[in-house]
């Protein structure tokens, strides 16, 4: 499928962030932004969006891979180890960053808000494109999470993909993209996290079904 890259960012690594799109935003009755690889341990997302890019087009934007540096390297954080879903500028920023899990330093939410170039071409992405609707592919918890107006879309992609609704992830999420986007700017907002335990091919058709219905 041809695809056509609406943007691009360079890491510190020089690794390219790229948004793309296999069809015509402009013309979609609901623009949604789809989004992979947060977090580098979690590459689920990229291998999702990247089959479904070169099998169907779609009105979609996609961002297949925020944190590349992070997948190269294998880490949660982005290699200035900072942990791109505590980074956003939000009220809670840096509020009990220490209490999240057991890891603190995987929970390093940066120096400032928006420190880093991954979290600021996100943020340049829904300040220039106002999608309708986000989502975000994340492992490994099985639950489909959802910020702002989005408990029924959070439903409807329960039931495709057999995970329950979760409000609430379990643990502090200080500087959150959920709370950035859905909270504090009324964004439905979609955080799926999906089966680590099972070969991500498996995956392909109930997350295929989830990305028509956004």
């Amino acid at each position: 499928m041809a695809l056509t890259v609406l943007k691009s960012a360079f890491t510190k690594l020089g690794n390219e962030i790229q948004l793309i799109i296999s069809g015509n935003y402009l013309v979609s009755d609901r623009k949604a932004l789809i989004i992979g690889v947060f977090h580098g341990d979690e590459p689920q997302g990229k291998y999702l969006i990247d089959k479904y890019l070169n099998n169907y087009v779609s009105n979609k934007l996609f961002i297949p891979c925020l944190n590349p540096d992070g997948m190269r390297l294998n880490q949660r954080t982005n290699s200035n180890g900072v942990d791109l879903n505590r980074n956003f500028p939000t009220e809670n920023w840096g509020e009990d960053a220490s209490a999240a899990g057991d890891n603190p330093e995987n929970y390093y939410g940066g120096k400032m808000p928006a420190s880093e170039i991954e979290t600021k071409f996100i943020i340049d992405v829904i300040e220039e494109y106002k999608p309708d609707v986000i989502l975000s592919l994340h492992a490994p918890y099985k639950v489909v999470n959802y910020d702002g107006p989005a408990k029924n879309i959070a439903e409807q992609i329960s039931d495709i993909i057999g995970y329950p609704v979760e409000a609430s992830i379990g643990y502090p999420t200080p500087g959150s993209f959920g709370t950035y986007c859905g909270v504090e700017r009324n964004i439905p907002t979609i955080t799926l996290e999906l089966d680590e335990d099972i070969p991500v091919s498996e995956l392909e058709a109930s997350v295929f079904k989830i990305f028509d219905l956004i």
